[in-house]
């Protein structure tokens, strides 16, 4: 991949996963050549790798446009993530180093300081997310897997992060923290079992913080 398209594509993506290109966003060649500073070549390829990786749809004739996600996706996304992170959180106790246990702490830490802080909701949950971030790849990491990690990181960033943090409030997140300091719990006892418990019930209870539903778009028919 050349330099340029490589350019592009973290480019697009980026601005896909801040929200700057929102679901259903037109992605017009022509505006994305201007805002990537590169030419049309580049933004094609960079295009197609991201369709590629479910974060644009490509249609012909109509261009390309960012994905979004239904109900039924977003179901299954966090069926998936609950069943691979569980896994993640059960190698993860039964192999974690004192040094990635402290850091894990350490972000649990963190977040209990935020949630106590005086400074606006949105500021707080945006950083309460930032540190949520955190810890769970640091769990990711501590499983020893590789293969794990990548699946586990193409999962999140397909929108789970991006295009459904906005929708918890900071009540949800400040509920949802218990289970870290579960899983802190399970992790420094060494049980498997237990991190897996807790971390599949974490992310579905996640998923039920949603909306229940999210309209389908023409993607998703």
């Amino acid at each position: 991949m050349s330099n340029a398209t490589e350019r592009a594509y973290e480019t697009i993506r980026n601005a896909i996963l801040e929200g700057t290109f929102p679901p259903t966003a037109r992605l017009k060649e022509t505006e994305l050549v201007a805002y990537c500073r590169v030419s049309r070549t580049p933004v094609r390829e960079a295009l197609r790798r991201l369709a590629a990786e479910d974060f644009v749809v490509i249609q012909r004739n109509q261009g390309a446009r960012v994905k979004s996600w239904s109900a039924e996706d977003l179901d299954e996304l966090f069926s998936l993530r609950a069943l691979l992170e569980g896994h993640a959180a059960a190698r993860a106790a039964s192999r974690i180093s004192q040094p990635e246990l402290a850091g894990i702490a350490g972000s649990v830490q963190e977040m209990s300081k935020v949630l106590g802080r005086s400074m606006s909701q949105k500021n707080k949950t945006t950083e309460f997310l930032r540190l949520n971030s955190k810890l769970h790849e640091a769990i990711w990491l501590a499983s020893g897997s590789e293969r794990l990690v990548s699946m586990l990181r193409q999962l999140v960033e397909q929108a789970l992060t991006a295009h459904t943090a906005a929708q918890f409030s900071l009540e949800r997140v400040a509920q949802s923290h218990h289970h870290h300091e579960e899983l802190l719990q399970a992790l420094s006892a060494g049980d498997p079992a237990w991190a897996e418990a807790v971390m599949r019930n974490h992310i579905h209870a996640a998923r039920h913080a949603l909306a229940p539903t999210i309209a389908a778009t023409p993607d998703q028919q």
